[in-house]
C-alpha cells in the first residue's frame, strides 16, 4: 500500500523561442466588374517594419531598464541563431520613440499638471568627432504618494546638450508650483518674483544638506558635524512616521514635533559657525544650509513638501547604472530618444507595472487606437 509521496522541485528555465508570424490575406477577383479585393494589412508598431511588438519591447527594456547595450543584445541574438545588426536595433528604437510620441505627450502633460515637482539632472556622455562631450538628462518627477495624493506618480525626462538654466526654464515655462531641487544656480530665474505666469516656490533638499556634513562626520569625525547629522536624522525619523498621511496631518505633526528641532538646529549651527574659520570645511557645509534656510524650512508650513529630493535621485539611478554599460549616447538625437524611453520605463516602475509587458501591449495597440482615448494606454490605467 502507498505510504505517501515525496516531492522534489527543480527550478528550470526554457530558452526563449523565436518565430515568424505570417498573416495570410487572400485576394479575390470579381468576374462581373474585373475588380480585385484584398483585406487590409495588419498594423505594425513600425510602419512597414519587420519587428513585432514583443521583440521591440524586449530591446527597449533590455537597454534602458536592464542596461544591456545594443551590441551585446545583437551578440546574444546571434548566439540564438538570429542575426540582427546593431544599427538595425538602433533604427528600431528611433522608430519606436516616434510611434510612442502620443503617450509621451500625455505623460508630460500629466507631470506638468502637478502642484509639486522633484527636479534633478545627471551627466550623459555624447559621442563627438574626437572625444565624447557631456550632455544632460533632466528628470521631472510627480509623486504625490508621500502626502496621500490620489493622482498616479510619473516621471518625465528631458535631454539637453549642456547644463544651462535655459533648459529647465524651457520645460517649466508655463508651470508654477513647488519645486524640490538642489542649489543649481540655473534655477534662480525660476524663483524670481517677476516671473510669468508666477514664481516657482523653492523647497531645498535636506538630503543634500546632510550629505555635505555626513561626509565630514564620517571622514574627519568632526564633533560639530556629527551633532548636526544626529539632529537632521531626528527630522527624517519623524518624516518616516507621517509618510503617506494627508497634508494637514503632516503639517500638524511637523509644527508640533519638527519645528522645535529645526529652531534648535538653526541656533546650534549659527553658534558654531561664528566660532569656525570661514575656510573650514564644516563652516562651508553649514553656510550652504544657512544661506538657503528659508527654502530648507518651507516643509514645516506645507504638508505636500517632502524633506528630501530623493524621488528625483531615485529616478536618475537607472541612468547612472546604464551609462556604465552603454558608455555614451551616439548623438543628441540619441540622448533625446533615451530620455523618451526612460520616461516610459520609470513611470511603469513607479506604478508597479512590468515595463516589458506594458510596452509590448502598447506597441501592438497604439497604431489602431484613437488619439482621443490615449488616457486608456497610460501605465496607471493599463
Amino acid at each position: 500500500r502507498k505510504l505517501g509521496e515525496v516531492v522534489s522541485k527543480t527550478l528550470e528555465c526554457e530558452p526563449r523561442r523565436w518565430k515568424i508570424v505570417e498573416h495570410v490575406r487572400e485576394k479575390f477577383a470579381c468576374r462581373d466588374c474585373d475588380g480585385v479585393t484584398e483585406p487590409p494589412a495588419p498594423s505594425h508598431p513600425i510602419p512597414r517594419g519587420f519587428a513585432g511588438p514583443s521583440l521591440l519591447s524586449m530591446i527597449l527594456v533590455g537597454k534602458f531598464a536592464d542596461h544591456q547595450p545594443l551590441n551585446r543584445q545583437s551578440a546574444a541574438f546571434a548566439r540564438e541563431g538570429v542575426e540582427i545588426d546593431t544599427s538595425t536595433l538602433a533604427d528600431w528604437i528611433g522608430a519606436c520613440v516616434a510611434a510612442l510620441d502620443p503617450v509621451l505627450a500625455k505623460l508630460r502633460r500629466h507631470v506638468l499638471a502637478a502642484e509639486r515637482l522633484h527636479v534633478d539632472d545627471t551627466t550623459v556622455p555624447v559621442l563627438a568627432k574626437t572625444k565624447t562631450r557631456t550632455g544632460r538628462l533632466w528628470t521631472y518627477v510627480r509623486d504625490d504618494r508621500p502626502f496621500g495624493g490620489a493622482d498616479p506618480p510619473a516621471a518625465f525626462y528631458d535631454y539637453s546638450p549642456s547644463r544651462h538654466g535655459e533648459h529647465p526654464r524651457r520645460v517649466l515655462a508655463d508651470w508654477s508650483g513647488v519645486m524640490q531641487a538642489d542649489a543649481f544656480s540655473g534655477y534662480k530665474a525660476l524663483y524670481a518674483e517677476d516671473r510669468k505666469p508666477a514664481p516657482i516656490v523653492e523647497a531645498a533638499c535636506w538630503a543634500h544638506g546632510r550629505r555635505e556634513v555626513f561626509d565630514l562626520a564620517k571622514l574627519t569625525k568632526a564633533p560639530i558635524a556629527i551633532e548636526i547629522v544626529r539632529r537632521i536624522d531626528e527630522l527624517f525619523a519623524i518624516e518616516r512616521d507621517i509618510n503617506g498621511k494627508p497634508p494637514d496631518e503632516r503639517r500638524t505633526a511637523r509644527q508640533d514635533c519638527s519645528k522645535p528641532l529645526v529652531v534648535a538646529l538653526e541656533t546650534y549651527m549659527r553658534e558654531q559657525y561664528e566660532r569656525l574659520s570661514p575656510k573650514n570645511a564644516v563652516a562651508k557645509a553649514i553656510r550652504y544650509m544657512l544661506v538657503r534656510w528659508a527654502s530648507f524650512t518651507r516643509f514645516l508650513d506645507d504638508g505636500r513638501i517632502c524633506l528630501s529630493n530623493n524621488a528625483a535621485e531615485r529616478a536618475l539611478r537607472g541612468v547612472a547604472l546604464g551609462r556604465r554599460n552603454w558608455t555614451f549616447a551616439g548623438s543628441d538625437e540619441g540622448g533625446r530618444r533615451a530620455a523618451a524611453v526612460y520616461s516610459l520605463i520609470t513611470t511603469c516602475k513607479l506604478n508597479d507595472v512590468d515595463p516589458r509587458a506594458w510596452l509590448a501591449n502598447l506597441l501592438a495597440t497604439l497604431p489602431d487606437h484613437p488619439l482621443t482615448r490615449i488616457d486608456e494606454l497610460t501605465p496607471w490605467a493599463w
